[in-house]
C-alpha cells in the first residue's frame, strides 16, 4: 500500500479496551521506536527540539509548508519536506503545533486536500507523540482517532521556552498507554531534563500543562504589579527581585521572569496571543469542572489589553509592561530598542 493511500481503521475494538490501553492498540509488544522520526511543527520550539534529535544521532524528516525554510532546516541536519506523506512510514511522528485547529488538521487532514491526515496514513503500531499545548477535548478526540487505526498516541506537552528547548532543559509531562510511553522515553530523554509520567489518559497531561501555565501567568502578573510599585517609588526593582527570589519565591518562574520584568525585557519568547489561547483553554477546563479562577480571569483581560495596545509580538513578560503603563510609568520594551 502506498503511503499516500489511507489505511483502513481497525474497527471498533479499541473502543472496548480498558482506559489505560486506549491509544496503544497494536504497539504494546513493540520495541522503542527506531528509524526515521517524523516531525510536524517547526516553530522556534519545534526546530530546537528536532535539531537536538539530530545531534543525538536520530534521522528526522521535518514537514514544513513553506519551501523557503528548507535550506535552514537542511543546515541543521534535518530532512525537510513539503509533503506530509513522507512521514507516513515513520514508526514515530512528533507534533509541536500551536493550537487545537492545527493539530486536528494534521491528524484528520483537510477536506480540500487529497491527502489524508496522520491517523489514516500512519501504519498500525506507529505512535503519534503530541507535544503541543492543546485542550483536553482535542487530546481525547485525537487519541480515539489513532486508536481506531491501531496506532498509539502519547501526549507530552513541555514546560520551558525556546532557550530551554535548545539546552535540553525542558520538563515534559507525559500520559498515554504505558507501553507507548516507554517506546517514546528514549526520545523524551533527548528532548528534556526530566519526564513526569502522570497516567494512561493523554488528556490528563494537557490539563496539567494548562494549569501549570496558569500558575506561571498569574505569577508574572503579580511580578509586574509589584515591580511597578517599586519603580513608582523611584527605586531599582532588581534588588527587590533578588531579595524575593533568594528567600520566599525561589522558583524558576519568579527567578527567570522576575529578572526580565525588572530589566524591562519583553523580547519575544512566549508571545501574548499564544498565552491568551492557553488562558482561555484553562478557563474552559475550570468552567467545565465548575471551578472559578478569578485570578486567571484578570490575566486574560490584561493579555487582551496588551494585544490591543500592539504588544502581540512581545513575550508574556509584557504583563509587566502593561502594569507599568497602568501605573503611569513610561516603559520602553528592550525588543523595540534592539530593533
Amino acid at each position: 500500500m502506498s503511503k499516500h493511500e489511507s489505511r483502513p481503521p481497525v474497527g471498533s475494538a479499541s473502543e472496548n479496551l480498558p482506559r489505560e490501553q486506549r491509544g496503544g492498540l497494536g504497539s504494546a509488544s513493540r520495541s522503542p521506536a527506531v528509524g526515521e522520526i517524523g516531525f510536524v511543527g517547526l516553530g522556534h520550539m519545534g526546530t530546537a527540539m528536532a535539531a537536538n534529535l539530530v545531534a543525538a544521532g536520530r534521522r528526522v524528516i521535518a514537514y514544513v509548508r513553506r519551501p523557503d525554510r528548507i535550506s535552514q532546516l537542511e543546515a541543521l541536519g534535518l530532512r525537510p519536506t513539503t509533503d506530509i506523506g513522507d512521514l507516513l512510514d515513520c514508526e514515530l511522528v512528533i507534533s509541536m503545533l500551536p493550537d487545537d485547529a492545527a493539530l486536528r488538521e494534521v491528524v484528520f487532514g483537510r477536506s480540500d486536500d487529497d491527502l489524508d491526515g496522520l491517523a489514516a496514513g500512519l501504519m498500525p503500531g506507529a505512535i503519534h507523540l503530541s507535544m503541543s499545548t492543546i485542550s483536553t477535548a482535542t487530546a481525547s478526540l485525537v487519541a480515539s482517532e489513532h486508536a481506531r487505526y491501531g496506532q498509539g498516541y502519547v501526549a507530552a506537552p513541555v514546560f520551558g521556552n525556546p532557550d530551554a528547548a535548545k539546552a535540553r532543559q525542558l520538563f515534559i509531562v507525559a500520559a498515554g498507554a504505558s507501553a507507548d510511553v516507554e517506546r517514546c522515553r528514549p526520545i523524551l530523554d533527548v528532548l528534556g531534563q526530566r519526564t513526569f509520567v502522570i497516567g494512561a489518559d493523554p488528556q490528563d497531561a494537557n490539563l496539567f500543562k494548562l494549569l501549570g501555565n496558569m500558575m506561571s501567568a498569574t505569577a508574572l502578573e503579580m511580578l509586574g504589579e509589584v515591580v511597578a510599585v517599586v519603580r513608582k517609588r523611584g527605586l531599582d526593582p532588581r534588588p527587590f527581585i533578588e531579595l524575593m527570589t533568594s528567600t520566599m519565591f525561589g522558583g524558576r518562574a519568579h527567578k527567570i521572569y522576575g529578572d526580565k520584568i525588572a530589566r524591562q525585557d519583553y523580547a519575544a519568547g512566549f508571545v501574548l496571543p499564544l498565552v491568551l489561547k492557553d488562558v482561555r483553554l484553562a478557563l474552559a477546563e475550570a468552567e467545565k469542572s465548575s471551578v472559578p479562577m478569578p485570578s486567571v480571569s484578570v490575566v486574560r483581560d490584561r493579555l487582551i489589553t496588551g494585544i490591543a495596545r500592539g504588544y502581540g509580538e512581545l513575550d508574556w513578560t509584557a504583563l509587566g509592561l502593561i502594569a507599568a503603563e497602568d501605573a503611569g510609568l513610561y516603559a520602553v520594551p528592550l525588543s523595540a530598542v534592539d530593533d
